[in-house]
């Protein structure tokens, strides 16, 4: 029973992917490498706006496009090969949402390369463990048995939120925060669970509902009364309610270090941005560069209100790590899709 659901999961993977603009194609990989003497680990913390080696203007453009946006944003980008980068606002804390989950999948390879996870053992999906949200798991019958590989890949792929609150639950959040904080990063941090993030939602509509549990919340789904909307985009802007906080240089950091291969070995590493390459929504970073590039990402949003999406952008002479982040957006929310779009595009034309 397990192992069929299992195949109608592949199958309506499938469907999403191809209603959708299409996964990144193909393109270079991790097998590209970079530049020796390139920089690598977690850059200083260096003056909040900078372009090094700029000639064609081209952090004049990505900032312009930025700032038309009716939107609280920030953006590092490096091209790893030179060194070369772009950072705008890029040290100030953002709401990462989804985006916080590439860090759990980084613990998830390192425990499995220590003995601690054993990434092909099995994991029976109760009631309770169902999210709202993004991810397909929730569509299916409880007692799902997908294995722990499985699980990391669709909390990443469709960024489902069963999966990451499942995967949270096994390796544990404050462990994710040592290991970014071994790292060297300061300011991102997971800070709650998917489940707990939902909860809060009903709690503010009304405190009574605090006592709600995680299965009564994915029941009810989301408030719909007239006042949903305002407080979702207070809630969205509150940082004490942020699923994870995070800056633009720091996930560009982690994905660099992936990239490398210095978080995790260099096999669990190229699978990680296997992973990150078969991401379905593409309509930010690869929007315009899908039939040129490969685009290793991972967006996190809560529409109209934030839109982010970071990456590393895999082309002819690339490789280049880049994070951008949306938040209280008070725009149409297409065209901020779009401007991360032309941005991703600007870099790729620029940076060879």
């Amino acid at each position: 029973m397990s192992r069929g659901g299992l195949a109608v999961l592949v199958a309506l993977a499938a469907l999403v992917a191809a209603c959708g603009d299409g996964s990144a194609p193909e393109g270079s990989s991790a097998a590209d490498g970079t530049a020796a003497g390139a920089e690598t680990g977690p850059p200083s913390i260096e003056s909040t706006q900078t372009a090094t080696g700029d000639p064609s203007g081209l952090a004049a453009r990505v900032s312009a496009r930025l700032d038309a946006l009716p939107a609280r944003t920030s953006l590092y980008a490096r091209h790893l090969p030179s060194g070369r980068e772009i950072a705008i606002r890029a040290d100030e804390p953002m709401n990462a949402l989804s985006v916080i989950k590439i860090p759990v999948m980084v613990l998830a390879y390192r425990d499995a390369e220590a003995g601690r996870l054993d990434l092909d053992e099995r994991y029976r999906i109760r009631l309770e463990d169902l999210r709202r949200g993004s991810g397909l798991l929730q569509t299916f019958a409880p007692e799902l048995e997908p294995t722990w590989r499985d699980l990391v890949t669709q909390m990443i792929v469709t960024s489902d939120n069963t999966a990451t609150d499942i995967m949270i639950a096994r390796l544990g959040r404050e462990r994710v925060n040592e290991m970014l904080s071994e790292l060297g990063y300061e300011q991102t941090r997971l800070r709650a669970t998917t489940g707990d993030l939902f909860r809060r939602v009903w709690v503010m509509a009304d405190p009574a509902h605090e006592a709600l549990s995680h299965r009564e919340v994915f029941e009810r789904g989301f408030p719909s009364d007239p006042e949903a909307s305002g407080r979702t985009f207070r809630f969205e802007g509150d940082p004490e309610e942020w699923l994870g906080r995070i800056t633009a240089r720091e996930i560009a950091g982690l994905l660099a270090q992936i990239h490398n291969g210095e978080v995790a070995s260099r096999a669990s590493s190229d699978e990680m941005i296997r992973i990150l390459e078969r991401q379905f929504y593409s309509t930010r970073l690869p929007r315009y560069i899908r039939f040129r590039a490969s685009v290793a990402h991972k967006t996190g949003d809560w529409p109209p209100y934030a839109g982010n999406d970071v990456g590393i952008m895999y082309y002819e002479g690339g490789p280049t790590v880049i994070a951008v982040f949306t938040n209280q957006n008070t725009g149409d929310f297409v065209e901020l899709e779009s401007t991360l779009g032309r941005i991703a595009e600007d870099v790729v034309n620029s940076w060879r």
